[in-house]
């Protein structure tokens, strides 16, 4: 019985000690040493200290900043409780929700006149997607740049600047990370604290 044990049971240890720790140790130390930036979180700073992620959406509820997508990520941008919702188009939970978002988007946003970016109002897969769209940045300039006092030519052109093409010309649609843009905004016209 041990002859047929036993070598599995040597096989599984090597696994696990190949699979479960030099694997992992090698892909870390090669990370840290190629992409030090992006293994480490993508983390954005500002006066030395760390204010966010690249690569996770925060929320911004003040209205002199620009606002992500809505988040289906536990309480609202959790990143470890990622996912979407899941709602089919006829779920009815879907639809108060998109209801409640057009209704919250059009009070915040009282001087847009138009059909709201689909991005402003449905979450993405996971919850977390850090961009919106160039439109949808720009439904929201007439309220930032007037929670600011800047000309709304100002802020238009903050987005035209952070607006990401598709990945290698193809792959996904233009974008803007909100909190590069936010970050721009802060550093060219800061808030009164």
């Amino acid at each position: 019985m041990w002859e047929q044990i036993l070598p599995g049971l040597r096989i599984k240890l090597f696994l696990t000690v190949l699979c479960g720790i030099a694997y992992p140790l090698i892909m870390t130390g090669i990370c840290q040493v190629a992409f030090p930036y992006q293994a480490n979180g993508s983390l954005m700073k500002s006066n030395g200290k760390i204010i966010g992620s690249e690569i996770i959406a925060q929320g911004f509820a003040k209205p002199e900043y620009f606002q992500p997508r809505p988040s289906a990520a536990g309480s609202g941008y959790d990143p470890t409780a990622s996912g979407g919702s899941n709602y089919g188009p006829t779920n009815q939970k879907l639809y108060d929700r998109m209801k409640t978002a057009v209704e919250t988007f059009r009070k915040d946003n009282p001087d847009f006149h138009g059909p709201i970016p689909a991005d402003l109002l449905t979450t993405s897969e996971s919850g977390l997607d850090p961009h919106v769209s160039p439109a949808s940045a720009e439904a929201q300039v007439p309220r930032v740049a007037k929670a600011r006092g800047i000309p709304v030519d100002q802020a238009a052109q903050l987005i035209r600047e952070f607006t990401e093409s598709p990945t290698l010309g193809l792959l996904g649609e233009p974008r803007v990370n909100v909190l590069k843009l936010n970050m721009a905004l802060e550093q060219q016209v800061p808030t009164k604290r």
